[in-house]
Order: C-alpha cells, then structure tokens, then sequence
C-alpha cells in the first residue's frame, strides 16, 4: 500500500507520518529530508530544487513498494501532478493508495505551531508564517481522508488512519 501525504507546513502531517510508521512498521519517505540530502550534496540548490526531490521518492517508494512493504509519503504535495505521480507509483506497482490530506482549519492555532517550530533536520530551514499562507496550494479532488488537526491530536489522527483502511477494504 502506498499511504500519500499532505498538507502545509506546520499541520503535523510529518508528525503523524512518522507516528503511523511507526505503528504500522512502514517505511516514511519525507520529502525534506531527500530535499535538504541533495542540497547537502552542493549540486542542487533549495531554490532550483524543481522537482528533484519528488522524483527521487517515487523511485525509491517504488522499489520499496516492490519489496512488499506499505509506504508512507510524506511532503506539502501542494500540486495535482505530484498527487497523480504519487498515484500512478501506487498503480503502476498494483497496490491500493490511499490520498490524506492534513488541515489545520483554525488559522490561529496554525500559525502558533508554525511560528515557534525548530527544525529537526540539520540544515533545513522552515517557512516562517508568511511563507506558509503564500504557498501555492492546490485545491485536493482526490483525497480519501481529510483530518483536522486542530480538533485532533497527532495520536487520535493515527489512530483514524488504520480504521479508515480497513473500512476501505470491506
């Protein structure tokens, strides 16, 4: 199964990633850290980064898919064509995806999150509030799940997820 994220920084989405990873004992593909590893390599800036470090994750979802293993991608994936090609990895490889979007639908709360956080990738600098509401994001059509973080915690979304799969399955 490939499990596609996504959402603006600072919804908690890497957060519940990585907690549903760990609760499923999947892999998590994160996008900033594939982003902030080639621009550590110093032959790609942050600013020409274009699509490297999408392109990147779906080779490496694929070949993990390959193995038998659930995936989880975790990125903004604030375009339609990103979501298509993280789709087409998943059909391209004959499993189920499944699209959840993370929203913090109280712009307040949101920003509190955003403003205070610190990077837990060395290196990698965060948008600040600013960047956030400016960043073009398109509207999902998609989307299988859609969770609010502002009236779920992080452990209460993950625990959403697996019960949202195996309705799917019925």
């Amino acid at each position: 199964m490939l499990i596609i994220f996504g959402g603006l920084p600072g919804t908690d989405k890497s957060t519940i990633a990585r907690l549903l990873a760990l609760s499923l004992n999947s892999v998590w593909l994160r996008i900033d850290s594939i982003e902030q590893s080639l621009v550590q390599s110093e032959k790609i800036t942050i600013s020409d980064m274009g699509p490297a470090g999408y392109v990147v994750a779906y080779a490496i979802a694929a070949d993990n898919i390959r193995l038998g293993n659930t995936v989880i991608a975790d990125s903004v994936n604030h375009l339609a064509i990103t979501r298509q090609s993280w789709r087409n990895v998943a059909l391209e490889n004959a499993v189920p995806a499944l699209e959840i979007e993370i929203i913090c639908s109280n712009k307040a709360q949101h920003q509190e999150r955003v403003e205070p956080r610190l990077a837990d990738i060395p290196g990698h600098v965060l948008p600040d509030w600013q960047k956030v509401i400016n960043r073009q994001y398109e509207d999902w059509l998609s989307t299988d799940l859609t969770l609010d973080t502002s009236a779920l915690t992080p452990e209460q979304a993950v625990e959403v997820i697996p019960q949202h799969i195996k309705s799917r399955r019925r």
